[in-house]
């Protein structure tokens, strides 16, 4: 005879399929591609976290978010919050435009496609992560 069993006694534990899958083993390996080398680059920098949030990789000066990076592998837009002077200049530069939403703040956007994409980037990010920027200068 079959022994019944409450559902609550044993549960089944079911692993997500698809996207959710990828996404996971992507946390666990600290990202991939373009991701990866942002993740090496500043987790070597003192005093900066990095932290995965809402798709992106949120990189923390302290508690001062000052960039972001998303986890999907086939996206590549940097976005970097920078002090005025230097938004103003960075602006001038090809391959950089204003945030969608928050170039007012000081966000930029930064395209990430290959290696010299990514140490032209981390020049920006230098600056980000010592950047004194006000938390709100506006609403966007």
């Amino acid at each position: 005879m079959a022994q019944w069993r409450s559902p609550m006694s044993s549960p089944r534990r079911f692993r997500g399929l698809g996207k959710g899958r990828a996404t996971r083993r992507t946390l666990a390996r600290g990202g991939t591609g373009t991701a990866a080398r942002l993740n090496r680059a500043l987790g070597a920098w003192d005093g900066v976290r990095i932290t995965p949030m809402f798709g992106r990789w949120g990189y923390f000066a302290g508690e001062r978010l000052f960039a972001c990076f998303p986890l999907a592998r086939n996206e590549n837009d940097l976005w970097i919050r920078l002090a005025p002077d230097d938004q103003r200049r960075a602006l001038r530069e090809p391959g950089v435009r204003p945030h969608r939403r928050f170039a007012r703040r000081g966000w930029i956007e930064i395209s990430i496609a290959d290696d010299g994409d990514v140490e032209r980037a981390l020049r920006w990010l230098r600056r980000a992560r010592v950047a004194d920027v006000p938390d709100a200068e506006g609403t966007d």
